[in-house]
């Protein structure tokens, strides 16, 4: 499989993912999913062979002690480029499934968080720290709940 094929169906492969998040969020088996490590395995797996294929002494060396033109240089390489690429999907994918859970936990909106963590996984992230902070401020209801999950948390 070429590097640009295997790029394809990594990008296609966390689409599933991230539907479900969006459209069925209460769905019994999107539950499990997201509650399941396995979506990251197969990602996972192709980041180790992209990194691992992408390495050569030079870039090695260049990566043990980063500077900012070495990595650009890095990346300027397909391969490189693909193994970037393909933590990025592994990384926002695993964020936007902590903001899922908690939101199914706590009953914090998640939506707007879920979107912007799809395309820029910080800023989802640093958006649903946001709504999590705004949301118990406003609304003791879910203060309430999400004391209680924390609670059961750590009697667990």
């Amino acid at each position: 499989m070429s590097i640009e094929q295997i790029f394809n169906v990594a990008n296609i492969f966390v689409l599933p993912f991230w539907t479900l998040m969006f459209l069925l969020p209460k769905w019994k088996v999107t539950q499990r999913v997201m509650e399941s490590y396995l979506p990251f395995v197969p990602l996972a797996g192709v980041y180790l062979y992209l990194f691992v294929t992408s390495i050569t002494p030079e870039n090695a060396q260049a990566l043990s002690n980063p500077q900012l033109a070495d990595i650009a240089r890095f990346f300027a390489d397909e391969k490189a480029a693909a193994t970037g690429w393909v933590h990025f999907l592994v990384m926002d994918l695993f964020v936007g499934r902590y903001i899922y859970l908690e939101g199914q936990k706590t009953g914090v909106w998640t939506i707007h968080s879920l979107a912007l963590c799809l395309f820029a996984g910080p800023m989802g992230l640093l958006s649903h720290i946001f709504t999590t902070w705004i949301t118990k401020a406003v609304s003791p209801t879910v203060k309430n709940e999400a004391a209680e999950v924390a609670e059961k948390t750590v009697s667990s």
